[in-house]
């Protein structure tokens, strides 16, 4: 009952968040590119990592990729044929765990919420 309940009127709230917290996101990523851009000196880290997985479903492993690539400076390059494994490429690591606890803590468990 508690499922059902969630399910029909949680869900179009969960999901209004995550298109809110996404835009800010895409936002902040646009002016940090751009202000690389335009600035002389630039910042870029650029390289390769692994971000393991915790979805397990096509559908939520897509919406992860997608996700990640729409953002200005990062790609998702390729998922392991075990499907535990997403490889990204981002053009800004600073922190290669402070990068990969971002998209697990943030976009991969909101991809959780809503397709959950």
């Amino acid at each position: 009952m508690i499922k059902i309940f969630r399910n029909i009127f949680m869900k179009p709230f969960l999901i209004v968040w995550f298109v809110l917290f996404y835009l800010k996101e895409l936002f902040l990523a646009n002016l940090r590119v751009a202000h690389d851009i335009l600035t002389p000196r630039h910042r870029m880290k650029p390289g390769i990592i692994a971000i393991p997985l915790d979805i397990k479903s096509d559908l939520e492993i897509m919406a992860l990729s997608n996700l990640i690539t729409m953002t200005p400076g990062t790609l998702s390059l390729d998922v392991s044929t075990d499907r535990r494994v997403l490889y990204i490429h981002a053009m800004y690591i600073d922190d290669i765990e402070g990068l990969r606890r971002k998209i697990k803590d943030e976009l991969e468990k909101k991809v959780m919420e809503v397709f959950g």
